[in-house]
């Protein structure tokens, strides 16, 4: 027979199931915060207590702060207890997640995979990693740890859900890192592969350089040598072996036997001094043959090789017999010297007879022009002869004179009176500073003088203005000679103090023997001073000479 329900029994049994769900909603928060340790619940059996065993107020609060999602399952599956923080990876409340089975919220896809861990987890601890879906649809990686419980209604299992999204981006950005690095390492060991074949490749050609340069050090019939940054040698040529006898080492401790002594002094002098200055070496020395134990001379010629940064790494020299050369200019010098006296006598006589018929007073004009000509000859002829005396005095170390102190400003002065009288089609200005009193043979400074103007004169045939300028620079007196003529190039400046050497004009021939200014740089030596040259093509020369103060020597 079927019962009617009335309106009023439904309105009540309403309210009953809303005021059982509002209990039960209230008994659920009590339980996730801790208010509540146990619940009594009734079954076929009667009423049963469940609790956690060991649950505490302090650990449920421990649970619930967690950042990792917790959820406890029964026998069945079922949720018996799930923190917030599941609640949100999931995107439910709690009442839609505590009582359901945990199956339920696994994606279809890894459900059986999800099995696997909850089989095992009952055993004994497991893990593994499943994606889920959290609140925005979004599949998350997660780690479930699943560790049994002891209830005291039963056997539960917790299971702790760790986000792995921010380990997996690591993870990703890791083998991005590595795969970057593991291109990086082939192109690395394409680089090393690539340079090792060049490096192959250059010690190959390093060798063939230094084969050949070998090859052809052996072969160049002059003597070769290298040495490193620090002047030690570190390399001679077969023709230094041949002619020395010694090999590298030996040439290093052995060089009073190879050098001559009365050479070693200078040229080790020179050679540190070239090593400090970082610029060529150059110096004539003898070195002796082993075949018969002659010293013959040879010329020297050391350059160094710099880096980028101007270090010297290394030095490359030559040295080439010159003894042949020098035996000949010393038989050039005799012959010079025999020569010069030899002319001296005879030309003393011309001009002797010269003078005698100047001073007669009935010779026609005609002949009188022939007389001056021929005075004017024989005093050139004695320039020219006095020069090589001086010469002959100088190579035999007799360049001697007696030195007196006098006032540079007169001393130039009167060499200028002279110059304006001789050197008529110039013009000679002084630029001299007052008070220079030096010391010094006032005749053969007078020699450098008109030599210098005689040479200004020569080479300044348009631009006729020449200045005679004295000052002081420290402890000594500066004389300097300047001309705005055809002036000369640096080669020729390197040259221009050596004996028998003479600057060219395109032009015209400039008459000389080439001695004037090898003998005034001598003359200035035998004062303690040095003679010096600046100039250039086009434009002039400044030749300019030091001589010491009288109160500094």
């Amino acid at each position: 027979m079927k019962t009617t329900v009335t309106y009023e029994e439904l309105l009540e049994e309403l309210m009953q199931i809303r005021l059982q769900l509002k209990e039960a909603n209230e008994t659920i928060e009590a339980i996730r915060i801790g208010e509540v340790d146990a619940l009594i619940q009734q079954s076929a059996k009667g009423h049963e207590l469940l609790t956690i065993k060991k649950a505490n107020q302090t650990y449920r609060l421990f649970i619930e702060k967690m950042k990792e999602g917790a959820v406890t399952l029964n026998e069945d599956g079922i949720i018996l207890y799930s923190n917030s923080q599941f609640a949100s990876m999931v995107n439910l409340p709690l009442t839609k997640i505590i009582g359901f089975p945990m199956t339920n919220f696994i994606p279809k896809e890894v459900k059986d995979f999800f099995k696997i861990i909850i089989i095992k987890g009952w055993k004994s601890d497991s893990k593994g990693e499943i994606l889920i879906k959290n609140k925005n649809n979004e599949m998350i990686p997660f780690l479930l740890s699943a560790t049994s419980l002891e209830l005291d209604e039963g056997p539960a299992l917790s299971i702790i859900f760790t986000d792995l999204t921010a380990q997996k981006a690591q993870q990703r950005l890791l083998q991005i890192k590595n795969e970057q690095l593991e291109i990086a390492r082939q192109k690395a060991d394409k680089m090393n592969e690539e340079l090792e074949e060049i490096v192959k490749e250059r010690t190959k050609d390093l060798f063939l350089s230094r084969e050949y340069f070998k090859f052809l050090a052996d072969n160049t019939p002059v003597m070769i040598w290298t040495t490193d940054a620090d002047g030690k040698l570190d390399y001679v040529n077969r023709q230094w072996h041949e002619y020395t006898g010694f090999d590298v080492e030996q040439s290093r401790t052995k060089q009073n036997e190879l050098i001559h002594p009365d050479d070693l002094e200078n040229s080790s002098a020179a050679w540190k001094k070239a090593m400090k200055d970082k610029k060529k070496y150059e110096q004539k020395v003898r070195f002796k043959r082993i075949s018969d134990g002659i010293f013959r001379w040879h010329f020297a010629h050391a350059i160094p090789f710099q880096d980028e940064q101007g270090n010297v790494t290394a030095w490359f020299g030559t040295s080439i017999d010159i003894n042949d050369q020098i035996m000949e200019l010393e038989r050039k010098d005799e012959f010079i010297t025999v020569a010069s006296h030899e002319l001296k006598t005879p030309l003393t006589s011309l001009s002797g007879y010269i003078q005698l018929l100047q001073s007669q007073t009935n010779l026609p004009h005609n002949l009188k022009m022939y007389v001056s000509k021929a005075h004017d000859s024989a005093t050139k002829l004695q320039h020219l002869i006095n020069d090589l005396l001086d010469f002959s005095k100088i190579k035999a170390g007799k360049l001697k004179f007696n030195m007196d102190i006098f006032d540079l400003s007169d001393f130039i002065n009167s060499c200028i009176d002279n110059c304006k009288y001789i050197y008529s089609s110039h013009t000679i200005n002084a630029e001299l500073e007052k008070g220079i009193m030096i010391r010094g043979n006032a005749e053969r400074l007078e020699q450098v003088v008109m030599n210098l103007v005689s040479n200004a004169v020569k080479y300044s045939r348009e631009n006729k203005e020449i200045i005679i300028r004295t000052e002081k620079d420290n402890a000594f007196a500066i004389v300097s000679v300047i001309d705005f003529g055809i002036g000369m190039s640096p080669s020729d400046q390197t040259k221009i103090f050596e004996r028998f050497y003479r600057v060219e004009e395109k032009k015209n021939r400039i008459p000389g023997l080439g001695m004037g200014l090898y003998i005034s740089s001598e003359i200035i030596k035998e004062h303690n001073g040095e003679i010096t040259v600046k100039s250039k093509l086009n434009e002039g020369s400044v030749f300019s000479f030091s001589l010491p103060l009288a109160n500094s020597m």
